[in-house]
């Protein structure tokens, strides 16, 4: 439940800092942060995503207490690829203030390198606090990120309104978060540990290459999308862009990655215990699990944007936000729904090289829809490219983990039941998105809860009153 709670908490204070940054800078200034630091984000999956799935598929309770090369491992590659990553900002940097036409350039890809250093090692470590089940550390690591990041990035932003500036400050709050909970997530030294370095290297790589190739193609969707936006249209429309962008999509990676990390240790565990058959059972109870709450999260999101934007969007990005949401919302539940449900049945399975063909089915669509949409329908065109490539990518990565002779069979009835909860959840809360912004937003969320959650519990849709039911009678005590 820490781990959960942590997401929740994590989730609610980046939204809102993700609006407080928008407003210091300003439309334009926030399409340049938000570019560096997609930037960012693609550096981190380049370099250091490897880390993070090897930390989540190999590490364990168990492998710290037998296997400790694998920890070893995990630091020493970490190390080194975390100092050549700053020597090359350094390198960057350099150069671009003895260019001076590169300046801003230059200051803007030093400080994502510098960036992407905070963000590959916060990840490492918080996937590390995971695969032990440990939530309260991971908690204390997630709160010390977002209290250190309110006070260093708010604080940029308003002082210092530099993008640069403010995504170095991103960078080191993630650092600082770290070293706040170093030493309880340290692993004793053992001399052992050095002897198998370079098998476990190898293991590391042959699993996590065809993710992190994967991963960098998504990544690269969006920076090359408002990298775009911005050639043709200027930053300003960029940052409209990006704004709604990140918003809707920290929205569902944050509620995804708090169920998958969550999720597939189980099926981790269920594989390590009791067989190949138990850890796919559990990854397609997991996928259950997963669009269960994934796909009223997407309805609802689309029912109070409106509201949203009225209340909480800073004003000069009013007018753009609701428009870009709802054009981007398809494809970013289609991406939720590839990387929580569907790819942790190729991760299960070691067999990770169709997630590299969905990548460059999804790039393609995204680059011909660039190139046919933009023309005609300007960034909104570009947006709608975005989309269209993701459910490209979703639909192809489903054929292939859900139908052949090897599919994993999911629990159809569970499907169902989500999609027509979902409805009746949509049907009864749409006639108050035209309520007075502040009305509407309460009153829909607390419709939109009560009636789904109303149907979940009484059908156990994806077996959630089950899970949730011990833990309740466990908490309030029997008199």
């Amino acid at each position: 439940m820490a781990v959960i709670a942590a997401f929740v908490i994590n989730a609610a204070l980046n939204f809102a800092l993700g609006l407080l940054i928008a407003r210091f800078l300003g439309p334009a200034d926030f399409g340049r942060f938000a570019l560096g630091t997609a930037g960012a984000v693609l550096l981190n999956t380049l370099l250091f995503e490897w880390l993070r799935l090897s930390a989540t598929r190999f590490y364990s309770d168990r492998v710290r207490r037998h296997e400790p090369w694998i920890r070893h491992m995990l630091n020493r590659a970490y190390a080194a690829v975390a100092v050549g990553l700053f020597g090359a900002a350094l390198i960057c940097l350099g150069g671009g203030e003895a260019a001076a036409g590169w300046r801003d350039e230059a200051r803007l890809s030093a400080a994502a390198a510098a960036a992407a250093i905070g963000i590959g090692l916060f990840d490492a470590y918080a996937a590390l606090a995971r695969a032990r089940f440990a939530g309260g550390l991971y908690l204390r690591l997630v709160l010390a990120k977002n209290a250190i990041a309110a006070l260093l990035m708010t604080g940029t932003a308003w002082l210092l309104p530099s993008p640069a500036l403010v995504m170095v400050a991103g960078g080191l709050s993630q650092l600082l978060a770290v070293l706040a909970v170093r030493q309880a997530l340290a692993d004793p030294a053992r001399a052992e540990a050095r002897r198998h370095g370079p098998e476990t290297l190898r293991l590391f790589l042959g699993y996590g290459l065809p993710l992190i190739a994967a991963n960098a193609v998504y990544h690269l969707m969006p920076f090359a999308n408002r990298a775009a936006i911005a050639a043709a249209a200027g930053f300003a429309e960029s940052g409209y862009f990006s704004l709604a962008a990140d918003i809707g999509g920290r929205i569902f990676s944050t509620l995804g990655a708090a169920l998958d990390l969550l999720l597939f240790q189980l099926a981790v565990r269920a594989e390590e215990h009791h067989g190949a058959a138990a850890g796919e059972d559990q990854v397609a109870r997991n996928a259950a699990v997963v669009v269960a709450l994934m796909l009223p999260s997407a309805a609802g999101f689309w029912l109070v944007a409106p509201a949203v934007e009225a209340i909480v969007v800073p004003e000069a990005f009013r007018g753009h936000f609701t428009h870009y949401t709802l054009i981007l919302l398809p494809g970013l539940f289609a991406g939720a729904l590839m990387n929580f449900a569907l790819n942790p049945i190729f991760q299960i399975r070691r067999r990770t090289r169709p997630v590299i063909a969905a990548a460059l089915i999804g790039a393609a669509v995204n680059a011909f829809g660039v190139l046919t949409l933009a023309g005609r329908f300007g960034a909104s065109g570009i947006a709608a490219a975005q989309s269209l490539g993701l459910i490209a990518a979703c639909g192809f990565l489903g054929l292939r983990g859900l139908a052949g002779p090897q599919r994993l069979r999911l629990p159809l009835r569970d499907l169902g039941a989500t999609l027509a909860a979902t409805t009746v959840m949509v049907v009864a809360v749409l006639p108050l998105r035209g309520l007075a912004p502040w009305l509407a937003l309460a009153s829909s969320v607390a419709v939109g809860a009560a009636v789904y959650g109303t149907l979940v519990w009484s059908f156990d849709i994806a077996g959630l009153r089950t899970a949730v039911a011990p833990r309740l009678r466990r908490a309030v005590p029997a008199e």
